[in-house]
C-alpha cells in the first residue's frame, strides 16, 4: 500500500500578525474607550448627585417626622432650638447638642451629641443628620483620618423655643416676625421650612438665622445638589430649592470663609426667599 506523506506546515508559514492587533487598531480602540468615558462619566456623576439629592430629601423628611412626633408628645410644643457657641454651654434639651468646627473637637464626631439630645429619641438614626454629599473637612481633620463630620442640617431659628433670644415671646434677632413655639401657631405650614442642609462654611450650631433687617447671609444654605439645598416644611413635605445666583453657592473654604456675606440690593432674590419662608409678620 502506498502512503502519501503530508508534511506539517510550520507556524512560521502563517502570516505575521494575523492573530493580533496592529498598533493602529489599538489606538482606535483606545480612542473609542476615551470617547465613551467622556460621554458616560458625566452621566454617572449626574446620577450620583441625583441619588444624593434624593437621600438628602429623605433625611430632611425623617427629621421633620421626628420633629412632629416630639411636638405630638409635648402638647404641640416644639423642640428647643438654641443658639450655641464653640466654647459655650451645652444642653441635651436642645434638638442637637453640638457645634460643628474645623478643629478636632469631639462635637464633630460624637454621635451622643445627636442621640442624647431631645430629638434623638424620635429620629431613630444619627445617620439622617448628615447629607450624603457633605464630606467637607479641614486639612487637620483629613490628616486625622476623618471621613466626614456628623451633621449637615440646621433648624430654622424662628421655629422652636430659642431660649434667651425668645424670652419675651418673640425672637430678638427678628423682632418683627413671629417666633413659633407650637405647631398650631404656624398659619401656613407648607410655606415655613423647619430643616435645611447648611453650607459647610456656615454650619456651627443647629440654629439657622437670617435677619430680615440686614441684607447679608448670616448663615448660608448649602448648595450640594447642583446648586440646590434640601428643605423640609412644617406640613411634612420636603423639596430641593435651586438658587438663582452663583453668589449663594460659594465653594467650601474650611477655616477661611468670610461670614457674614453682604448681599447687594440687586442680588437679594435668594436671601429674600429664605427670609420669606422662615416666619410671618407679627403685625
Amino acid at each position: 500500500m502506498k502512503f502519501t506523506h503530508f508534511a506539517k506546515k510550520s507556524s512560521a508559514s502563517c502570516k505575521a500578525g494575523a492573530g493580533g492587533f496592529t498598533l493602529l487598531e489599538l489606538l482606535v480602540v483606545i480612542a473609542i474607550i476615551a470617547v465613551l468615558a467622556a460621554i458616560l462619566l458625566p452621566a454617572l456623576s449626574r446620577g450620583r448627585m441625583q441619588a444624593q439629592g434624593i437621600q438628602c430629601l429623605g433625611n430632611t423628611r425623617q427629621l421633620l417626622l421626628a420633629w412632629l412626633l416630639y411636638a405630638h408628645e409635648q402638647d404641640d410644643r416644639l423642640p428647643y432650638n438654641l443658639g450655641m457657641t464653640e466654647g459655650g454651654p451645652r444642653t441635651p434639651l436642645n434638638w442637637v447638642n453640638n457645634v460643628m468646627t474645623w478643629d478636632l473637637s469631639p462635637d464633630n464626631t460624637n454621635l451622643a451629641t445627636i442621640t442624647g439630645a431631645s430629638l434623638g429619641l424620635y429620629s431613630g438614626s444619627a445617620s439622617i443628620y448628615r447629607c450624603p454629599a457633605d464630606d467637607v473637612l479641614s486639612a487637620a481633620q483629613r490628616a486625622a483620618g476623618w471621613d466626614a463630620r456628623i451633621r449637615s442640617y440646621s433648624m430654622n431659628a424662628m421655629v422652636g423655643n430659642a431660649g434667651d433670644f425668645s424670652t419675651n415671646g418673640f425672637n430678638v434677632n427678628n423682632p418683627g416676625y413671629v417666633q413659633f413655639f407650637k405647631i398650631t401657631q404656624i398659619p401656613q405650614p407648607a410655606e415655613i421650612f423647619v430643616f435645611l442642609d447648611e453650607h459647610p462654611d456656615s454650619i456651627n450650631d443647629g440654629y439657622f438665622l437670617e435677619r430680615d433687617y440686614y441684607p447679608e447671609w448670616h448663615d448660608l444654605p448649602a448648595s450640594y445638589h447642583n446648586g440646590a439645598a434640601a428643605f423640609s416644611f412644617a406640613d411634612g413635605h420636603s423639596a430641593l430649592h435651586r438658587w438663582m445666583l452663583s453668589q449663594t453657592c460659594p465653594p467650601p473654604q474650611p477655616d477661611v470663609a468670610n461670614l457674614p456675606i453682604a448681599v447687594p440690593a440687586s442680588q437679594e432674590q435668594d436671601l429674600n426667599w429664605v427670609v420669606d419662608h422662615m416666619s410671618v409678620d407679627r403685625n
